[in-house]
């Protein structure tokens, strides 16, 4: 199991009148926590794209427990349960500065070829990087 943190402070734009985060930006928030566990493995998406490999989102699942709001200095824990095989499925959790769990949430992707937009098994430098937490 792989297991990393990120960080991400609430900015006024992503609010809505209640001075809540709006629904939509959590999406964007499992997004920028995809990415800098990635990155924290040594790997980024862009090198995976240059190695022909885009990765789509099939699934994406919520659970609001609380909200979060403007200038919250938020703390997304992103979890890797299983090896990726053609598909990769991504769990958050989102505490806010307090360590109230405020958010659940999951996303599947499915790894394809640049060239023929067909499913396709994770590159090997990334099996790679992962190997270590999945014996």
């Amino acid at each position: 199991m792989y297991v990393s943190e990120t960080s991400v402070r609430v900015r006024y734009g992503e609010t809505d009148q209640m001075g809540y985060v709006y629904y939509g930006f959590y999406a964007m928030y499992y997004e920028v926590a995809r990415v800098e566990s990635l990155r924290q493995l040594g790997l980024s998406y862009k090198e995976l794209e240059a190695m022909g490999v885009m990765m789509p989102v099939l699934e994406n699942h919520s659970t609001y427990l609380a909200p979060a709001r403007y200038d919250d200095l938020l703390r997304i824990v992103t979890t890797l349960r299983e090896k990726p095989g053609v598909k990769i499925r991504f769990e958050y959790e989102i505490f806010n500065e307090s360590n109230t769990l405020l958010h659940r949430g999951e996303t599947l992707l499915v790894f394809v070829d640049k060239l023929t937009n067909r499913p396709r098994r994770p590159p090997q430098p990334m099996l790679d990087v992962l190997a270590p937490y999945f014996k």
